[in-house]
Parts: structure tokens; sequence; C-alpha cells
């Protein structure tokens, strides 16, 4: 006999009861095991005891906002995160999907619709996992110097110094150097950066992009590395090997 599979762990954070309460009943009559938390310092404590699937998480909060927590997720756990958002928050949806928000939803929104993204975010996630052509740990990508240990997610300059990328930033380079001196254009960026299609939100590329410039480039405002292509996106314009790792 087999057993059945464990349900999604779900974390929602909102400070408003009177919408995390029903929601999290819903969700919980949707098959999802839910914890909640009405803060991000709640939503901390819980995260110490327990790591979940998936984290619903209201941007506007009081004490530690969302956007901060979200940078947290990601960075440190690498967690999906959808954000939960008022329809006044275009910034700061974009803002979050920059640090590594997975999709956001605008309240008031419609319980189904929520779920049908909390699944397809979590597909997401599991199909980014299954299609990794090798295992992370098996190698590293090196080009012009440079190391970025994907299992890591550590960047090493020619020095052999380590230099402090973001999740947002790790993933763009990622991408570059999955695909060395082809052109990528802004859409193709985001959906492999994101995971989602966002193509209202290109502006958030060019930001990445430039701030993954001024770490990476002897003069970021003459870039030779991430080259703008008119009218295409963008290319690295390097050739990637990818080597075995040894021993640390």
């Amino acid at each position: 006999m087999t057993s059945d599979p464990a349900p999604i762990s779900l974390l929602l954070v909102d400070d408003e009861r009177t919408l995390r309460e029903p929601l999290a009943e819903y969700l919980t009559g949707q098959g999802f095991a839910v914890r909640e938390a009405e803060s991000a310092a709640a939503a901390r404590s819980v995260l110490r005891e327990h790591t979940p699937d998936i984290v619903l998480l209201d941007i506007m909060m009081p004490g530690e906002d969302g956007l901060s927590l979200t940078r947290h997720l990601v960075e440190t756990q690498g967690l999906p995160v959808i954000l939960l958002t008022a329809r006044g928050e275009a910034m700061d949806r974009i803002v979050g999907l920059e640090i590594g928000a997975d999709d956001y939803v605008t309240k008031p929104f419609e319980p189904r619709e929520l779920v049908a993204r909390i699944r397809t975010v979590l597909r997401r996630v599991e199909k980014g996992a299954d299609s990794a052509p090798v295992p992370a740990d098996d190698f590293l990508y090196a080009f012009e110097g440079w190391t970025l240990d994907p299992l890591k997610r550590r960047l090493t300059d020619p020095e052999d110094a380590v230099v402090s990328i973001s999740t947002a930033e790790f993933r763009l380079l990622r991408a570059f150097c999955d695909h060395p001196r082809q052109v990528l254009d802004r859409d193709r960026l985001l959906d492999m950066v994101q995971g989602r299609e966002a193509h209202l939100f290109d502006r958030a590329v060019d930001n990445q992009v430039s701030r993954l410039r001024r770490k990476i480039e002897v003069d970021s405002r003459n870039p030779m590395l991430i080259q703008t292509v008119r009218g295409g996106g963008y290319r690295l314009a390097a050739d990637v090997a990818r080597t075995r790792r040894t021993a640390d």
C-alpha cells in the first residue's frame, strides 16, 4: 500500500486578520497545510521551526515590510514567494520581482486564481529543478577569469575575491552563462530569470543588468562583457567553460 503524498506546506504572512484567517481556511480546504503569521517577525519565528514549500506574503505590513522579508527568503532559503499587493503598489511589485519573488496577486483577488498561481509557481520550481542538465554541485562556470558557483551562488573575480551578488543578479548571470554569445531579449531573460511571463516589467531586466555590470565590468558605462544589442536585448560576449568542481 502506498501512502498519500504529504500536502503542500504554505506559509501565509499578512497583518490583516480579516483577510488572513478566511484565506487560510479556504487554502486548507483546497488541500494545503497552512501556517499563519501576522508579521515578518512572526514569519521568521515560524521559519526557524519549519520550512514551507511556498510563502504568500503581504507587502505592506507594520515593522519589517514584505519586500525585506522576501529578500531574506529568496537569498537565504531559496523559497518561492508570491506577493499579495494593493492596487497602488506597482513600484513595490516591480521591486519584489527584481529581488526574486516568483509572482504577485493584487488585492482584492479571487481565491481560485490564487490557488492556480500557487500551483503554477510550484510546477515551475519543480520543473526547473528537474531540468538541470548537470547536478548543480558538479560544475562551475568560468569566463574571462570569473567563476560562478551555481551551488553556492558565489561569484569570484579574476583575483579569486568573492563578489557579493543578489539572487536576481545570480539568476541573470547564470542565464547568460547558459547561453554565451547569444542575444537574449528582455522577454526571454525575464522568463528565465523570474520564471514567469511578465513583459510589463521588462525594465526590471534593464535594472538588473545595470547592477550586474557595475560588479563585473571594468567600466560599467562601456561594458565589454554584457553587451547591449540594439533592438534585440543583451548578450554575454565571452566564451563560458563548465569546469568540474574540486574539493574546497
